[in-house]
């Protein structure tokens, strides 16, 4: 899995933090805050994170409006997945990983763990 680019990664954060379908419109006027882009920028680049399966869009009258496929969380497990399998050595690499995490991060991850690993109702773990 690639990094989203610098334009890319700003749409779909507010696709993301929004959590709902918006128009490019909504996205420009946004964006427009902090500095000036072109509304045929984002609409460019809107359709190519479309193409390449990070938006689905929706024709509403004579705009479309798009909304994430995937939230930045699976994103982000993509991301760390594929960085593990860039590696021979995933527990090393893991190692590295936790030895760097906060005491917060690491309890996320050991609450994480332990939901995954929970017995089911016929007593198999998930």
């Amino acid at each position: 899995m690639r990094r989203l680019g610098e334009l890319e990664a700003e749409i779909m954060d507010r696709l993301w933090r929004w959590q709902t379908p918006s128009t490019v419109r909504r996205i420009v006027d946004d964006l427009n805050r902090s500095r000036p882009i072109a509304y045929t920028t984002v609409m460019t680049v809107a359709d190519i994170l479309h193409t390449k399966g990070w938006l689905r869009r929706e024709k509403v009258g004579r705009a479309w409006v798009y909304e994430a496929r995937q939230s930045r969380e699976q994103y982000t497990a993509g991301l760390m997945q594929a960085a593990l399998g860039d590696t021979e050595n995933r527990q090393g690499a893991l190692l590295h990983f936790v030895e760097h995490m906060s005491t917060e991060d690491v309890q996320a991850l050991d609450a994480a763990l332990r939901a995954v690993h929970r017995p089911d109702a016929d007593g198999s773990s998930r």
